[in-house]
């Protein structure tokens, strides 16, 4: 018997592979078809889905704490909020939004969501595959490294278009200085 449960987190689960698949398929069919002149609208093609999946990550906490899903809460929350926090801060600098470090960093992303998601709906529906979980776990290792360090870049260049709030106040601590003291957190929130 299907159970609400079980109905709605493999749909969930679709939801995000479609989703990640949608954005993957449309970043490479634009590289291939307009080639380098296709990174720096990258995010004005897939911004929008980009989004609603991120946003809808969060309901993986709720996830996690009501027991749907088997995962640790703290690095799962770090991946999340962190993810959430970098593309606020690409949607809200329109100067960064255009750097080619944006199209790699969505496209690791979504790399990384696809050997996610697929291995997910699998377990879901009581089939998981060995194959497929050395697929994601084998392949992830590289594509984390790769991932953190891109999130590291786009913070860094996003550093001189961010400003202080209120630079004259001494203790008061600026927007940049957070951005810069975040970016050892980063290797944090891909434990998950």
């Amino acid at each position: 018997m299907l159970s609400f449960r079980l109905a709605y987190i493999f749909s969930y689960n679709l939801f995000q592979f479609c989703g990640h698949t949608w954005i993957l398929a449309n970043t490479m069919a634009r590289f291939l078809t307009f080639g380098q002149d296709a990174l720096a609208d990258t995010f004005y093609s897939v911004g929008f889905v980009m989004s609603l999946c991120q946003l809808l990550s969060i309901l993986e906490l709720f996830h996690i704490a009501d027991g749907i899903e088997k995962a640790r809460l703290l690095p799962r929350f770090v991946q999340v909020m962190e993810k959430n926090l970098l593309l606020t801060m690409v949607i809200m600098l329109e100067e960064i939004q255009s750097k080619p470090v944006v199209c790699a960093q969505f496209f690791l992303w979504n790399i990384l969501d696809l050997l996610r998601y697929p291995h997910e709906l699998l377990c879901v529906m009581d089939t998981p595959s060995t194959a497929m979980l050395w697929t994601r776990y084998t392949l992830w290792i590289p594509l984390y490294i790769l991932s953190v360090a891109t999130e590291g870049v786009t913070i860094y260049q996003a550093l001189p278009y961010v400003e202080p709030t209120t630079p004259s106040a001494p203790a008061h601590v600026g927007l940049p200085v957070i951005l810069m003291l975040y970016l050892p957190v980063l290797g944090l929130g891909k434990m998950s």
